[in-house]
């Protein structure tokens, strides 16, 4: 029996070869969905550093662009806001403030509740409001809600300056509590940034979340010790207000700026929950990632 053997064309052989040289000169870089749960690819994060800079630029001039009194919005949400306080709960109503003055202690719980309800409400609007963006060109996702939270910070750092004038006008004496302050302001940044980046993957499925969002975070306002004090609390209810991680931190900023003990108990269930919540929303949003350009 004859054996007969099929050679390739020489044009496919001269083609095959042409496109082995333009393979080798030019890698092909093929990009594929993340898995369920996918590495969090932080060196992708510190490698875009200068598009989240911009990108908090951005939201900083958008958010006052086009108002009669520009940034000065920074300074009279939370003055207004204490001042109101100050004369229902504080003159009306009665409530105690541990020994300090009212508005002084009212301003103190304002001041990071402010930081971290606007963070979480922009970061959790930061993907659907960068529809455009992300439909165009790639970048890290998480750095549109990591921007959005760090712009929160440049209105936290203005309004502290309030803090210190009321500070010095009710002769607030400082002590070495004030060292802990910066770790309280990063224990709030990771868990507003947690919480925000969650529900920002959320808020891209399920346009539901936008709606409620501002809602339940005015409810979570009074479930945190901000016009009242935790000593406030009954007994056999403390326990549960403490299970709220705002709890922690908000007594944990009292205690730095006013001297008082320490409540390491609820700081520290406050830290433990931040950094779960933060691991968690990292990892949800990675495996939610590669759906957001099609349903933005």
């Amino acid at each position: 029996m004859d054996r007969t053997e099929t050679l390739p064309s020489p044009d496919i052989a001269v083609l095959d070869q042409r496109s082995d040289l333009r393979s080798s000169a030019h890698p092909v870089v093929r990009i594929r969905p993340s898995g369920k749960w996918s590495a969090l690819n932080l060196r992708d994060i510190w490698a875009y550093r200068e598009l989240i800079y911009f990108l908090t630029l951005r939201d900083v001039k958008l958010r006052y662009k086009q108002t009669l009194l520009g940034v000065t919005w920074i300074v009279l949400q939370p003055v207004l806001t204490m001042l109101v306080f100050t004369l229902l709960f504080g003159k009306l109503v009665g409530i105690p403030s541990d020994g300090i003055p009212y508005a002084l202690f009212a301003y103190a719980g304002l001041l990071p509740w402010l930081f971290f309800s606007k963070a979480v409400t922009q970061g959790g609007n930061s993907l659907v409001g960068s529809a455009n963006l992300i439909t165009k060109v790639y970048f890290p996702r998480m750095v549109i809600p990591v921007a959005a939270v760090v712009a929160c910070l440049v209105d936290f750092a203005v309004a502290f300056v309030i803090l210190v004038g009321l500070m010095a006008y009710y002769k607030t004496a400082v002590t070495v509590n004030i060292l802990m302050l910066p770790g309280l302001v990063l224990l709030t940044t990771m868990f507003a940034l947690g919480v925000g980046m969650w529900l920002s993957a959320l808020n891209v499925r399920y346009r539901d979340v936008g709606a409620v969002l501002p809602f339940l975070i005015q409810l979570w306002m009074f479930a945190t010790p901000i016009i009242y004090p935790l000593s406030l609390a009954p007994p056999k209810w403390r326990s549960l207000v403490m299970l709220n991680p705002l709890t922690g931190i908000i007594e944990g900023y009292r205690a730095a700026l006013f001297g008082s003990a320490f409540d390491w108990s609820a700081l520290g269930l406050a830290a433990v929950f931040t950094m779960a919540l933060l691991v968690y929303a990292a990892f949800a949003f990675r495996r939610m990632e590669k759906t957001f350009a099609d349903i933005v």
